[in-house]
């Protein structure tokens, strides 16, 4: 593919479709854009216009007579400069004020498609510390970036994504500054990022906990001849001093909404008050159902939509021979906290999600002992193999789900089959660069596909001595997807569901 294929062949694929379904109303899309256009047109966070302009949403709060959406108001904040470009475009054009589906286009970009693609980066310069060979930091990217939730949550205006990104890069600089000396002054940008994390989504504030400890013991524990009484000091202070804005941010929008620092959406929650009122955030007692329904089962399941994780085990095992302790210690608390956090919500579904949306926080991290993995497998053909088909079949479900449909509504049991698949088969589409050139349907998703294929085949066979391994790899990935076909269906109302699914389609 060349020096630039890869880099741009994500930005094809994660610009392509544009899966838009009016009819859907998105409870988790329309209280943030509502917020957005709030705050710049009217200076208020009370979405009441939105709400009687485009109708209310299950994720609407009601307090002291209005309506505020329930979510942490960070990627609502960072989408007031697209719609001010947004605006400024239209009026230049005589063209009249943005329309929903404008505003989504624009807001999906800049919350989600840009922070990741710039992430993705950055996360590929990280992992070379783990390991240095860059086929396989690739591959890992490849998976991270194309198979799994980072894709679904960056195409989307909905925030885990972005709340993925500002702790990652909380901890990618921290590492930096206290491992390989860099300017100290980085701990202000990594503050602001740890900061930015639950003004954006919440629960990612649990990520920032491991991630704190790593720094605050570096800086106060760690070896003498690296630490002294004023450097040691002076950099708490500047993560200190770059948190605090975005976390005042938070408090005030909180206080200024619901009258109190303390008080979220969740606190005046209507639809969902029963889930949203109980415990902390939803937490009350650890549940079986939830964790099994969200790693192993093969509606929602992690593990079922992103294999590759799988691959994290071998990985953490790798890095304590290398005596990675402390990365081993993030992440793997990173990923725990998560499984537990969301085997302990009462809403742990999450209504229409592709995988277990609300732990999406937990994945950059997770991806640290998944490409260790990937690079030892290497050494082995049959280990390669396995590795690109988890990888493959992460990709394919992700990938295609995404610019196909990416929402699987609860009624499916085996939505990869029953709502993605089937959609195709039928020759349905939502709108995408094809559609600029006349193409609809299965014709207009092609350029995608083409594009994916050409991605997972480098992938697997980035060279001639990689052709045993790839091509067994992607004949097991073949495998494993048709596989997923015995998965039981979900009867006559998943059917019902799909022909519904088929009156949004654009046609």
């Amino acid at each position: 593919m060349g020096k630039y294929g890869l880099p741009l062949a994500f930005v094809w694929l994660y610009l392509y479709s544009f899966p838009y379904f009016p009819e859907i109303h998105s409870a988790n899309e329309l209280p943030r854009v509502y917020l957005t256009r709030a705050m710049v047109e009217e200076g208020t966070f009370a979405i009441d216009s939105g709400v009687a302009r485009w109708g209310t949403t299950v994720d609407v709060s009601q307090a002291s007579g209005h309506h505020y959406s329930n979510k942490a108001p960070g990627s609502s904040f960072l989408a007031v400069p697209a719609y001010l470009a947004l605006r400024t475009v239209k009026a230049l054009w005589g063209a009249g004020e943005p329309t929903l589906a404008e505003m989504l286009w624009a807001f999906r970009v800049t919350t989600g498609v840009v922070p990741t693609l710039l992430f993705l980066i950055l996360l590929y310069r990280f992992l070379a510390r783990f390991v240095p060979t860059a086929r396989a930091r690739r591959m890992g990217l490849c998976g991270y970036g194309l198979g799994s939730m980072a894709l679904t949550y960056s195409i989307l205006f909905i925030s885990h994504q972005l709340s993925a990104v500002c702790i990652a890069t909380a901890y990618i600089l921290i590492v930096w500054v206290v491992e390989d000396g860099r300017d100290a002054r980085l701990l202000i940008v990594a503050g602001f990022a740890a900061g930015c994390a639950p003004l954006v989504d919440y629960q990612a504030a649990f990520a920032g906990v491991p991630v704190a400890v790593y720094l605050l013991w570096h800086l106060l524990v760690g070896p003498t001849d690296r630490r002294d009484g004023a450097s040691t000091y002076r950099s708490i202070a500047l993560a200190s001093v770059g948190a605090v804005p975005p976390v005042a941010l938070l408090l005030l929008y909180h206080y200024l909404a619901f009258g109190s620092p303390l008080a979220t959406g969740y606190d005046y929650s209507q639809t969902f008050a029963h889930f949203h009122q109980k415990g902390f955030l939803g937490m009350t007692e650890l549940r079986w159902d939830a964790f099994a329904g969200s790693t192993i089962a093969p509606d929602n399941g992690l593990l079922v939509f992103c294999p590759m994780l799988v691959l994290a085990v071998p990985g953490w095992v790798v890095m304590v021979r290398r005596k990675l302790y402390w990365h081993v210690g993030v992440t793997v608390s990173v990923v725990v906290i998560y499984l537990l956090f969301i085997s302990s919500i009462n809403f742990w579904r999450g209504g229409w999600q592709i995988g277990p949306r609300y732990i999406t926080a937990m994945l950059p991290f997770a991806m640290v002992p998944v490409t260790v993995a990937i690079h030892t497998a290497c050494r082995y053909w049959p280990a390669r193999a396995a590795a690109v088909a988890l990888v493959t079949v992460s990709v394919v479900v992700y990938s295609v789900s995404c610019a196909v449909f990416p929402h699987f509504p609860e009624k499916f049991k085996n939505p990869l089959y029953e709502v993605i698949f089937r959609l195709i088969w039928h020759d349905l589409a939502p709108y995408n660069v094809g559609w600029i050139f006349g193409l609809s349907g299965l014709a207009s998703l092609l350029p995608c596909f083409v594009v994916l294929a050409a991605v997972l085949l480098r992938m697997a066979v980035p060279r001639r001595l990689h052709l045993r391994s790839g091509v067994v790899g992607l004949f097991l990935a073949a495998l494993i997807v048709i596989g997923y076909s015995a998965f039981p269906g979900g009867g006559p109302r998943a059917e019902r569901a799909y022909q519904w699914i088929t009156t949004v389609m654009p046609n």
